[in-house]
């Protein structure tokens, strides 16, 4: 396994929740901290990776969140099941029978996802989705003390468990946590591939905190940085399985980073925007349009921070988001670094004033 293969293997089998992202933030800084003048915490405890090119060129922020979503233990019932609160956005139909990893106290404990099983249900009942509330988590429990003496407490982390595999068709890779720690490791590559290049700009290349539940890290990051350009790094739908229509979404893996022009969060700055596309087309580099009715993105926050923040969100197309495991494409990835170093490269302060006030 290559290196890039074995940074995206060690980012995406980190266990990182939203308020618990301690490990991906540790894997981000051992890869990111090389490229780096100065590696910081801000106190909500995003990670930022400052790289001097002209120590008064204009801020430039690139980031990627840490977190993935994941659920919190809530209750333990008096046979030792775990009851449970979702953190960030599930979809009942892709949670049962999955395996998880409770991080307790006294280390971590496998589990499984588990629910009446569909037997002993009413005919009507099993025609409908199985609602989370009625989900628990099974650690081999016997008590809620047993569950108790394994270290388990309301509050503790569950994370999904899957391990990092190329597929068959090697670029296409299947993993957990692509959302987003795909855009961490372009933070991590963009700073690499600007280690001996003269840029006009101070990069920051960042891994926010809980994004997944209302881009709270971005706030925080962004108020600590003063960016004069943003950019957010995440996950887009692909739209080329079974079942999804052009206008539910139209991207297809492999076919180049999203430029998302408009999400829940945020309409992308057109003046950013437009650079950014002709940086594209410029360097010949694959892109695809997409939009986000529904989520957001950090872009959502860094845009208004201080009396603003031109952003743009850069998506990676995965398939299968926000459930156990996604794929992705590796030439989305090589192609959106290549993209973001390029437009960092031209990024000095005159074309910045541009693109703010023009």
């Amino acid at each position: 396994m290559n290196e890039k293969l074995m940074m995206f293997k060690e980012l995406t089998e980190a266990k990182g929740i939203s308020g618990n992202e301690k490990e991906a933030r540790e894997v981000m800084k051992k890869y990111i901290s090389p490229y780096a003048t100065e590696v910081f915490t801000d106190n909500l405890g995003s990670l930022i990776a400052k790289k001097v090119g002209q120590e008064d060129g204009p801020k430039v922020m690139v980031a990627g969140h840490l977190d993935e979503i994941g659920l919190m233990i809530t209750r333990i019932d008096k046979n030792g099941f775990l009851y449970f609160q979702t953190i960030g956005g599930w979809w009942s139909q892709v949670m049962l029978a999955q395996r998880v990893t409770v991080c307790t106290e006294k280390g971590d404990l496998v589990g499984v996802i588990g629910s009446k099983p569909p037997h002993i249900m009413p005919a009507a009942a099993r025609t409908k989705p199985y609602e989370i509330k009625d989900m628990f988590i099974d650690i081999g429990a016997t008590s809620k003390e047993e569950a108790e003496s394994f270290g388990v407490r309301p509050g503790d982390s569950v994370v999904p468990y899957f391990e990092f595999q190329p597929m068959k068709n090697e670029k296409l890779l299947l993993a957990k946590a692509w959302d987003n720690r795909i855009g961490c490791a372009i933070a991590i590559e963009v700073l690499k591939q600007l280690e001996d290049v003269d840029h006009p700009n101070v990069v920051y290349g960042v891994g926010t905190v809980q994004e997944e539940v209302g881009l709270r890290g971005a706030k925080t990051s962004t108020h600590m940085i003063e960016p004069a350009i943003g950019f957010a790094v995440d996950t887009g739908i692909a739209g080329d399985t079974p079942g999804i229509s052009p206008t539910d979404a139209d991207s297809k893996i492999g076919e180049g980073p999203q430029i998302i022009i408009y999400d829940a969060s945020m309409v992308s700055h057109k003046g950013l925007r437009d650079f950014v596309l002709k940086t594209a087309e410029d360097n010949e580099i694959p892109y695809q349009y997409a939009s986000i009715a529904a989520g957001g993105t950090d872009s959502g926050s860094i845009h208004l921070t201080a009396n603003g923040v031109p952003a743009l969100s850069i998506g990676i197309a995965t398939r299968y988001i926000h459930s156990h495991a996604g794929i992705i494409h590796e030439d989305d990835f090589d192609h959106a670094v290549k993209l973001i170093v390029e437009v960092i490269k031209q990024l000095d302060k005159d074309t910045v004033h541009e693109i703010t006030y023009d």
